[in-house]
């Protein structure tokens, strides 16, 4: 392990050593001929050969060297503890590889480098993130750290396949209160409280996308692995939209469509409003508000309410949630099938 421990801070202090051969070339050539040994030794290693005692020698005597002679009792502690050193050393440095490694087959896959924390990635798509919940201890976290690769693999397949809209049993919305003919379908899966759902709906709004595509909208309120909803309010919001939606046609767009753009005397914006301010109770009744703006008498809102607390409606939530995360399995959110491709992160115009 010495010899192997010894390459891999060479190859660390390599650049810093280049530096320093152009002021002082005895510096780089003793660099160079220690590298060539540890490579020598760490190729024998591969090969499952033994490499040369020499060289693992030679690096413990340059350590030891001032040790052995005013100290020689220390000098065998001091070349076990070099060798456990070594092992860490290796240990850390194949498990960082393999991190890195998993993070970029990550980002290719799903889209973020972090599997179970999407947020954590900064090199990711712009996205309200589905995060799981952090282990509580090494035991967890460790099965977690083989889960991800086996999530990774999963979805490596996902990367060559077309997707088409009608594969997908949503519970969805229509857009166009009905599809019109000839018009390519989208499904659009949106949170009420991302605030990147509500600029990729403004921009959709903005370009007449919705004029141009048959867009089923899924209403999917993000909720972590322990089911509490990253949100404050989407749960009720969801709820609403899937009611109102069954009453008549369009209503539960208005809601979202306040929700996204509109905004109180305040100038504050609705979304805003509904994720740190509203209980749930004041979200109900600004929405219920909303219904009677857009028409619906007193009797058509508690037949709303009604429908909002069905197991039915809960179970429309369940089965979106079980598609997008286990069948789609979607990291962030919006999350669009279109063009036969699954497109993660902010829609922009042109896209």
């Amino acid at each position: 392990m010495v010899c192997i421990a010894a390459f891999i801070i060479l190859a660390l202090i390599g650049v810093f050593v280049a530096l320093i051969s152009i002021f002082k070339p005895k510096v780089g050539k003793a660099y160079l001929k220690a590298m060539k040994k540890a490579w020598g030794c760490l190729w024998k290693k591969v090969r499952l050969q033994k490499c040369e005692t020499g060289f693992k020698d030679d690096v413990k005597n340059s350590l030891l060297s001032k040790v052995i002679i005013k100290h020689p009792k220390w000098v065998k502690p001091l070349s076990i503890i070099i060798e456990v050193f070594s092992i860490v050393i290796v240990v850390v440095a194949v498990w960082a590889i393999l991190t890195a490694i998993k993070s970029l087959l990550a980002l290719w896959a799903l889209g973020s480098c972090n599997v179970t924390k999407p947020s954590a990635c900064s090199l990711g798509a712009e996205v309200c993130s589905i995060d799981e919940s952090e282990p509580s201890n090494v035991f967890e976290a460790t099965g977690r750290w083989f889960t991800e690769w086996g999530e990774i693999f999963e979805a490596i397949p996902d990367k060559f396949k077309t997707y088409n809209a009608d594969d997908y049993d949503f519970a969805y919305i229509s857009i166009n209160n009905g599809e019109v003919a000839g018009l390519p379908v989208v499904v659009d899966i949106f949170d009420p409280g991302c605030s990147v759902c509500m600029i990729s709906y403004r921009n959709q709004k903005d370009t007449g996308f919705f004029d141009t595509h048959n867009v089923r909208l899924v209403p999917f309120a993000i909720q972590d692995a322990d089911d509490n909803y990253k949100f404050k309010n989407s749960e009720i919001v969801v709820r609403y939209m899937f009611a109102s939606e069954q009453y008549k046609s369009d209503l539960s767009l208005y809601i979202i469509d306040k929700i996204y753009t509109g905004k109180n005397s305040e100038g504050l914006s609705y979304q805003q409003k509904f994720n740190d301010d509203y209980s749930r109770e004041e979200a109900i009744n600004k929405i219920e508000s909303w219904l009677k703006e857009a028409g619906v008498d007193k009797n058509g809102v508690e037949k709303i309410r009604e429908i909002a607390n069905y197991p039915e409606t809960a179970d429309k939530m369940n089965e979106n949630r079980e598609i997008v995360e286990k069948q789609l399995r979607v990291k962030g959110i919006p999350t669009m099938i279109i063009d036969g491709k699954k497109h993660t992160g902010l829609w922009k115009p042109g896209e």
